[in-house]
């Protein structure tokens, strides 16, 4: 999930500074744009500082905006010419868009962009990958968070393929303690984006389902889509009374007061059930069919930051950039917020143990990211709102998943050429 932010504009101006020895030009006060307003204590206690350490002379503003107002605020601010240095990217279209109205400079030449890998760097890329347009910062992966002394007291074990995770919902859901999977689908997203993309990769096969959407070699209506919204639809057996009508926040609620044993998370909930649990919670994969070569997981590339173009301090911009290609920041920021994983190469040594839990599985799944991000929402209707209403309706019982996958292949074939 993942919501984010922005800010105010206006670069500050370069003062004489007068010192025992040589005069020297101080540099200008960046402004950094975001829709996340709740990293604001992060970055103003943790990042700024230690970026400071090493450039006394920067000054830096991190400057919010809540984030259901950013995309217009940062592109109204764009326009009128009042934006920040940094502006806070989105992955692929909506920045994309920004880099193609010349609102964000190209950072291919920008010193430490090699500690990023292709896939890092491809939701912040021209189609062709012919230029880079923002700095990969960090991704979010999807999963299950357990309640640990839910699953001891009902006497069930962390499910190692799907067989078993549904056969240990149902023993919770006999047991009757607990409720065996806290979410609701009111807000609609979280069925799609923690529902269908987090067990869908399974079925897809991960990178080469998602590609083969794109170029038109796979449909909505093929086996393992369908197969997706068939087992998600198996979900309202396992929801609280009434999930109709619960939302996301209801189903946080529900799982930090102990009252349901799973949740079908985004790793950016760690933070929160820290804060808020006061029971032990572990973290599992999606659970692949029993015999499967491979597990997948999504990995999704969440946030980066790129340059304005029209930043009045670039010069000082880039070395704040080049500095955030460094171990120092990934470790830094993967350890602020738990649960937001650095898309650097570097060897992140990651204290929280359910956070660490999450990032483990890249080395036994392979990633993939969600595959309605990618080319495919740039149409109406729009291929990600498509997605919460078909995942919605599925657990729902108000759409079967045959038909579900057929409505998401219509959707596309209006406007993408590939599925025509």
């Amino acid at each position: 999930m993942s919501n984010k932010v922005l800010a105010k504009g206006l670069a500050g101006a370069l003062a004489a500074s007068v010192a025992l020895v040589p005069m020297m030009a101080s540099a200008g006060e960046l402004v950094i744009e975001s829709w996340r307003n709740d990293d604001i204590d992060i970055w103003n206690d943790k990042i700024i500082p230690a970026f400071n350490e090493q450039h006394p002379d920067i000054k830096v503003s991190f400057t919010p905006t809540p984030p259901t107002e950013y995309n217009a605020s940062v592109n109204a601010k764009l326009a009128g010419g009042t934006a920040g240095d940094l502006i806070t990217c989105r992955p692929f279209d909506a920045s994309l868009e920004l880099y193609k109205q010349g609102n964000l400079t190209a950072l291919d030449d920008l010193k430490g962009m090699d500690n990023f890998s292709d896939v890092a760097k491809s939701a912040w890329q021209t189609d062709d990958g012919s230029a880079t347009f923002c700095l990969p910062m960090a991704s979010v992966i999807h999963g299950f968070i357990y309640n640990k002394e839910a699953f001891e007291e009902v006497g069930v074990e962390v499910p190692q393929t799907s067989e078993e995770f549904y056969a240990a919902l149902d023993k919770i859901k006999e047991e009757g303690s607990y409720i065996p999977m806290a979410m609701g689908t009111a807000d609609q997203w979280e069925a799609a984006t923690m529902g269908f993309q987090n067990i869908g990769p399974n079925h897809w096969k991960g990178e080469a389902g998602r590609k083969a959407l794109i170029d038109g070699s796979a449909k909505f209506t093929d086996k393992p889509y369908v197969d997706t919204f068939t087992e998600l639809a198996t979900w309202k057996n396992y929801l609280p009374d009434g999930y109709e009508a619960i939302s996301y926040p209801d189903a946080q609620n529900l799982f930090t007061l102990g009252r349901a044993a799973v949740y079908p998370a985004g790793s950016w909930d760690i933070s929160l059930f820290n804060n808020q649990a006061d029971f032990a919670f572990g973290a599992f994969p999606p659970p692949a069919p029993a015999g499967s070569d491979t597990c997948y997981i999504s990995d999704h590339t969440d946030i980066a930051l790129g340059l304005n173009a029209k930043s009045d301090n670039a010069a000082e911009a880039k070395i704040f950039l080049e500095w955030m290609t460094g171990s120092e920041f990934a470790e830094l920021y993967s350890n602020a917020l738990p649960g937001f994983f650095s898309l650097s190469k570097h060897n992140v040594e990651i204290t929280d143990p359910v956070a660490n839990e999450f990032v483990s599985w890249r080395q036994k799944c392979e990633s993939t990211i969600r595959n309605s991000y990618q080319i495919l929402s740039r149409g109406a209707p729009n291929l990600e709102n498509e997605l919460w209403n078909l995942s919605a309706q599925v657990i729902n019982g108000t759409i079967s998943p045959t038909d579900a996958g057929a409505a998401a292949e219509a959707g596309l074939a209006k406007w993408y050429a590939p599925h025509q």
